[in-house]
């Protein structure tokens, strides 16, 4: 048994949009996904696309997936990667499906000369805050520094809480931003 991380192909709007409802139903926010199926296509197949996704396949079958588009950072003058949605099927998780995608986006930051790799998580879930800021520490420090100012701090003390100011409080996020350095 094992974990293959591919980019979605033209034609799985759908299955991308049924990991996006998956993972609302997950967080509590099921009735607040407007995406449909154009919207996804539109997104991750138009020229240029204006997002990425990641498909993770357990022995051929999908099973999680991560959205993502690329950021830019004013004061490097460089691009990142930012992470808007993981999602791992629940029948799935602790095989290391999350640590596979993650090591994924972290190599392409890297190939890529991307300077850092973001994204946030919902205060109440817990586990993936503390495993993947561990995580995301090791897979874009080998070798490297983990290293602004934000990301140290995040480092030393966790991640930085926040609570975007038009959300109620159920969308306080933890924060974290891992600085890659070549």
């Amino acid at each position: 048994m094992s974990v293959e991380i591919r980019p979605a192909r033209p034609g799985e709007a759908g299955l991308v949009l049924n990991f996006v409802r998956e993972l609302a139903a997950y967080e509590k926010l099921a009735d607040e996904v407007e995406a449909d199926e154009g919207a996804i296509d539109d997104a991750l197949f138009a020229k240029p696309p204006k997002a990425f996704c990641d498909i993770a396949e357990w022995d051929g079958e999908p099973v999680g997936f991560a959205l993502w588009f690329v950021n830019f950072s004013s004061f490097r003058g460089r691009n990142g990667l930012y992470l808007e949605d993981i999602f791992v099927r629940p029948a799935h998780r602790g095989r290391g499906i999350g640590r596979a995608i993650l090591r994924k986006l972290a190599e392409r930051c890297l190939a890529q000369g991307w300077t850092r790799l973001e994204w946030a998580v919902l205060d109440w879930n817990q586990p993936p805050s503390t495993s993947t800021r561990r995580r995301a520490q090791r897979f874009c420090g080998t070798g490297r520094s983990a290293g602004s100012a934000e990301a140290r701090s995040a480092a030393s003390a966790g991640p930085t809480r926040r609570t975007a100011s038009s959300a109620p409080r159920r969308f306080a996020v933890w924060n974290l931003c891992i600085r890659v350095t070549h």
